[in-house]
């Protein structure tokens, strides 16, 4: 049976590797960081339990890690990490062609069969797919077959993985940590009423009888609101609770898959128009050396803008059918 924890571990491990090279490079903040990452992962289960067995002080010390990054990523460089030579990556590349592009592809592909065939996939009594998301099940098989076709296409032994995945983590640094820290922000958000609070002050400013009223409001309130959170995961259960849910849904009968799914679409027209979306639109132009450190904002936003109109007229003809 296929769950969530093997995917967990095999992050832990990766993290770990990421800590242990740092270490051996005396650079011990990065090392600090990833090594407290890692037993996070590693200690996800365990806190679990012990929350169910009315033990908070695993939980505790999971927010003291959480704290302990905070801290860490303050003290955080971002270095040049040692490569292969250019000409060899260059004859590399050549020699490999678009061969290159299949590991990639196997990502998308390998999750959507997972999503589609994984449910009714049964061996006797037991089930293919175990607890947890399939999309997220999907998702950490796709990454482990991906990784594998790479190293199958490039015949590059193993360790090269933990090599490569230590030097995209020290590249990206703390911001490799944003789209988890966003999507529990709106959790955070959803939980504490922020939801209620934007279905009163919308019912307030527009006529709620009206639907194309409240979609606009529930379209371009996903754009603002991941503007200002960075990420269309922590806008999502603030606007479906708010607008989503008690007015599109229930009041005016809207599809709720149809609207989530465009939703999370329209939201992400927000993500490129935001600073905020650091590991989008920051840390790419950090890479590229871009004299402007908001060239990719710029570049994005023609097509942002017509984006989230074709999402608008979509959602207008397709959630009330």
């Amino acid at each position: 049976m296929l769950d969530l924890a093997p995917f967990y571990w095999l992050l832990a491990v990766l993290l770990a590797a990421a800590a242990w090279r740092n270490a051996r490079e005396r650079r011990l903040a990065q090392a600090c960081f990833w090594a407290v990452l890692a037993l996070l992962f590693a200690g996800g289960d365990w806190i679990l339990a012990a929350r169910k067995a009315g033990d908070d002080l695993p939980a505790q010390a999971a927010g003291i890690g959480v704290v302990a990054l905070a801290l860490l990523s303050l003290r955080m460089r971002r270095m040049q990490i040692e490569e292969a030579p250019r000409e060899q990556r260059l004859a590399s590349a050549q020699r490999l062609g678009h061969r290159l592009l299949w590991p990639a592809l196997l990502i998308p592909l390998v999750t959507l069969l997972v999503v589609v065939f994984g449910p009714k996939l049964a061996f006797g009594d037991m089930k293919f797919l175990g607890e947890g998301s399939a999309t997220l099940l999907g998702l950490g098989l796709a990454c482990v077959v991906a990784a594998l076709a790479a190293l199958r296409v490039t015949r590059a032994r193993p360790a090269m993985a933990f090599a490569e995945s230590r030097r995209l983590l020290d590249t990206l640094g703390w911001a490799a940590l944003l789209p988890i820290v966003l999507a529990t922000l709106g959790g955070v958000f959803a939980a504490s009423g922020v939801g209620e609070s934007v279905a009163s002050l919308v019912s307030m400013v527009i006529p709620t009888d009206s639907r194309i009223a409240c979609l606009l409001a529930y379209g371009l309130g996903m754009v603002l609101f991941t503007m200002i959170m960075g990420n269309a995961f922590a806008a999502f259960p603030v606007m479906t609770a708010g607008i989503g849910l008690p007015l599109l849904v229930q009041r005016h009968g809207a599809d709720p898959a149809i609207l989530g799914s465009l939703g999370m679409l329209t939201g992400y027209c927000g993500t490129l128009l935001t600073p905020m979306a650091a590991n989008f639109n920051l840390v790419p132009a950090a890479l590229l050396e871009l004299d402007d450190p908001n060239g990719v904002i710029r570049a994005q936003w023609a097509t942002a803008v017509p984006l989230l109109a074709v999402n608008l007229a979509l959602m207008a003809l397709l959630v009330f059918r």
